[in-house]
């Protein structure tokens, strides 16, 4: 079956940095665009980054442009979200998600449109 496993997260100080790890299994990775989400307490989920099968197109979202890099290793079946210069505001749980269709930028920041994801991984970041 189809795993994603996120690792990574922790708890940091403001201006700190953390890489974040989803690893895939079950599935053709080169296949799928992977997306990271994530939530707050009391928030809905929100898109963060996403990147392309190949990691020709990235996306991000204004809040973390400049300070979070996503990339791919397709023979490693793994994501990567590099975090730096983490602001308390960036304290959620980050999910990485999977999906096999090609998308528009818009739609690719739809939770909806994504087949598979992980459990997620806290991240804190203390003021």
């Amino acid at each position: 079956q189809v795993q994603l496993v996120e690792s990574g997260g922790g708890l940091v100080q403001a201006g700190g940095s953390l890489r974040l790890s989803c690893a895939a299994s079950g599935l053709t990775f080169s296949s799928y665009a992977v997306g990271w989400f994530r939530q707050a307490p009391g928030k809905d989920r929100e898109f963060v980054a996403s990147i392309s099968r190949s990691s020709s197109n990235t996306y991000y979202t204004d809040s973390v442009k400049g300070r979070f890099t996503i990339s791919r290793d397709n023979a490693k079946n793994t994501v990567y979200l590099q975090m730096n210069s983490l602001k308390p505001e960036d304290t959620a749980v980050y999910y990485c998600a999977a999906d096999h269709v090609l998308r528009t930028p818009v739609q690719r920041m739809r939770a909806t449109s994504y087949d598979y994801w992980g459990q997620g991984t806290q991240v804190t970041v203390s003021s």
